[in-house]
C-alpha cells in the first residue's frame, strides 16, 4: 500500500471516533443549556400534570444514557426523530434546509477564493500601492463584523438603489435567476471577511516562496516573473492556501448561522437559532450536528488534497 492510500485510510479511521466524540459533545451542551423544552412548548398555564405527561411522551424522563443511545441508534436507523414543537420529521427539515446552508456557504467560498487568492499574489510580487491596497481590504475585510456588513449592503442595494431583495429564497431548481438574487447580498456579507483572510494568506505562502533559492536560481536562467509565480511558487504555495481554505469553510458554516438569521434564509443556521429559543432538543442537536459532521468530512477532503499536493505530507504521516 502507498504513503498516500495509507495516509487516507488513518485519516477516515481517525474520522469515526471524532465523529463519536462530537455526538456526545452536542448531546450533552444542549442538556445543560437552561430552561424546559416541554414547559417552553406548554406554555406558562401549563399544568404539572401535563408537563410530565407530555415529557414521557418524547422519553425526556429517561436517564441521559438511555436518551442517548436512542439518538444514536436512531441515526443509524436512518430515523432522526420528531421536532417537538412542529411535529415535523427531522429527516425531512434536514433535507429541506441543509441545501440552503450548503449553497450559500459553497457560493461565498467560491467568490472568497476568486477575489483573494489572486489578490494575496498581486500583493506578494506586485508595486508598494498594490501591496499597501491590499493590506487595506484586508483589515477592513477581517475588522468588519458580518451583522454590520449584512445590515449596510442591505440600506444600499436595497433601501437606496432598489437592486435586490433585502430577505427571502427561492430555490434554484425553481428559479435561477431569482435564486442568484436573493442570494447575493448574503454571500457578499460572507464573502467578504473570507476574501481577506484568504489574501493574507495567499500573500505570505507566496512571499516566502519567492525568498527561496531555486526561485533566484530560475530568475538567474532568465524566466520572466510571471511564469516563475504560476509555475513553481503557486505549486509550492498550494498547500498552504487549501489548508486555510477548508478551515475557513467551518468559520462559514458557522458565520452562515448569522446571515441566515439576519436575510430570513430558510437554511440549518436559521432553523438551530429558532430551536434554541424553543429549547427545541431534538431540533438543535440534529442542526448543530449536521453542521459539525459537515465540517469534519471537509477537513478530511482537506487533508487528502494537501497530501495529494505535497507526498511529504502523507510520507510523514506514513512513517
Amino acid at each position: 500500500m502507498t504513503s498516500q492510500w495509507l495516509f487516507a485510510v488513518r485519516r477516515l479511521l481517525l474520522t469515526i471516533p471524532v465523529l463519536f466524540v462530537m455526538s456526545i459533545v452536542v448531546f450533552l451542551i444542549i442538556r445543560l443549556v437552561p430552561g424546559d423544552p416541554v414547559r417552553t412548548m406548554l406554555g406558562f398555564r401549563a399544568t404539572a400534570q401535563n408537563v410530565e405527561q407530555v415529557r414521557h411522551d418524547l422519553g425526556l424522563d429517561q436517564p441521559w444514557m438511555t436518551q442517548y443511545l436512542e439518538f444514536i441508534s436512531g441515526i443509524f436507523r436512518g430515523d432522526l426523530g420528531t421536532d417537538i414543537v412542529s411535529h415535523a420529521s427531522l429527516t425531512d427539515l434536514l433535507l429541506q434546509r441543509a441545501p440552503v446552508t450548503f449553497e450559500l456557504t459553497g457560493l461565498s467560498m467560491l467568490l472568497a477564493v476568486a477575489v483573494g487568492v489572486p489578490l494575496g499574489i498581486r500583493a506578494a510580487t506586485g508595486g508598494r500601492w498594490i501591496k499597501r491596497l491590499t493590506e487595506g481590504f484586508v483589515i477592513l475585510g477581517i475588522s468588519i463584523p458580518d451583522f454590520w456588513l449584512g445590515i449596510m449592503l442591505v440600506l444600499v442595494f436595497t433601501g437606496m438603489l432598489g437592486v435586490f431583495p433585502p430577505s427571502g429564497y427561492v430555490p434554484f431548481a425553481t428559479d435561477p435567476a431569482g435564486n442568484l438574487r436573493y442570494l447575493t447580498l448574503p454571500v457578499l456579507t460572507l464573502a467578504a471577511g473570507e476574501a481577506a483572510y484568504l489574501l493574507r494568506t495567499t500573500r505570505s505562502a507566496i512571499s516566502e516562496v519567492m525568498d527561496r533559492p531555486f526561485v533566484t536560481f530560475l530568475r538567474a536562467k532568465g524566466l520572466p516573473n510571471s511564469r516563475i509565480v504560476s509555475g513553481h511558487a503557486l505549486r509550492n504555495a498550494a498547500p498552504a492556501i487549501v489548508t486555510v481554505i477548508g478551515i475557513q469553510v467551518g468559520v462559514l458554516l458557522g458565520g452562515a448561522i448569522i446571515v441566515e438569521t439576519l436575510f430570513a434564509l430558510p437554511g440549518l443556521g436559521r432553523m438551530v437559532v429558532t430551536a434554541i429559543n424553543q429549547r427545541n432538543y431534538p431540533t438543535v442537536q440534529i442542526g448543530v450536528l449536521a453542521i459539525a459532521v459537515t465540517f469534519i468530512f471537509i477537513s478530511l477532503i482537506t487533508d487528502l488534497v494537501v497530501a495529494r499536493l505535497d507526498p511529504r505530507v502523507a510520507d510523514g504521516a506514513a512513517r
